[in-house]
């Protein structure tokens, strides 16, 4: 360890179960050191942050839903490294937390899923005019990297492929960004997927899944029960190849969100993926 200044470092929708795990994390690392904990649920409001994440100790940092203010308090202080904030919020919210972010000159690492196309490529080129580093991760597991690089391999074998996404009922986007960004992995390989063999026909709208890159299918599921899990399946005559990753406990995140709280630092534009900074 250095004698460097612990990063700041603020995480929005503390109070959610991603939330409280990234609290948990960065409150047991020594250099990182939180300074702030965002959520907007009227009953979470002025608790302590630790003891909502379940730590023995409370950590003297309450639940607030004052995101401005905090961030202009982080970007004040000239006496610790660059601030990071940490988002796993909701959808609706995200594209407005990290410009607001990056505005401030603070590092967005954000796990919040859900934005489109567009608007990823418009906080790229804000994060480039502001010189400010951002990561959007759509999984933070290693495991999940380690599935889809199998899965590149495979597509070199393989013609037919199809996605299945599985999630807790409290999701509310769908495909899950995980699974978008499997399909869009795949489907920079330059070959397209799945060639027809016949004219299809869905009896139920939907039945046969959303239609990503290059012919991929992607299928959701949302249960409780669920945390998040996918399957790659590729098929071909006479066999069938499963790659799949179960999450079992929110915890096997927490090595990537803090990875990527150190390395957003050094960045100087917006990355997308964990596989970008491993």
């Amino acid at each position: 360890m250095t004698n460097q200044a612990p990063i700041p470092v603020i995480v929005n929708g503390a109070a959610g179960k991603m939330g409280r795990e990234v609290v948990k994390a960065v409150a047991q690392a020594p250099d990182l050191n939180l300074v702030g904990a965002i959520d907007y649920s009227l009953e979470h409001q002025d608790k302590d942050a630790g003891e909502l994440a379940g730590l023995s100790e409370p950590l003297e940092v309450p639940i607030t839903n004052q995101l401005e203010p905090m961030l202009g308090y982080v970007a004040g202080d000239r006496q610790s490294p660059p601030g990071v904030i940490v988002d796993f919020t909701h959808p609706d919210s995200v594209y407005d937390n990290i410009r607001s972010a990056i505005a401030y000159g603070i590092r967005p690492v954000v796990g919040t899923t859900g934005l489109s196309p567009e608007q990823i490529q418009d906080l790229a080129d804000f994060a480039d005019k502001a010189s400010t580093g951002c990561l959007i991760i759509p999984n933070f597991s290693i495991g999940m990297v380690l599935l889809q690089q199998a899965a590149i391999a495979a597509s070199k074998y393989f013609d037919h492929v199809e996605i299945i996404e599985l999630h807790h009922n409290q999701k509310a986007d769908a495909p899950s960004g995980t699974a978008i960004q499997t399909a869009q992995l795949l489907g920079e390989l330059g070959k397209t997927f799945n060639p027809a063999l016949v004219e299809e026909t869905e009896k139920l709208a939907g039945a046969r899944g959303s239609i990503a890159d290059e012919g991929i299918r992607i299928h959701s599921v949302r249960l409780p029960g669920l945390i998040a899990h996918q399957e790659v399946i590729f098929g071909a005559a006479g066999q069938i190849y499963t790659l799949r990753h179960d999450t079992s406990d929110r915890a096997c995140y927490m090595p990537g969100v803090l990875l990527a709280i150190r390395k957003v630092l050094a960045l100087k534009s917006l990355v997308y993926g964990l596989e970008k900074i491993l």
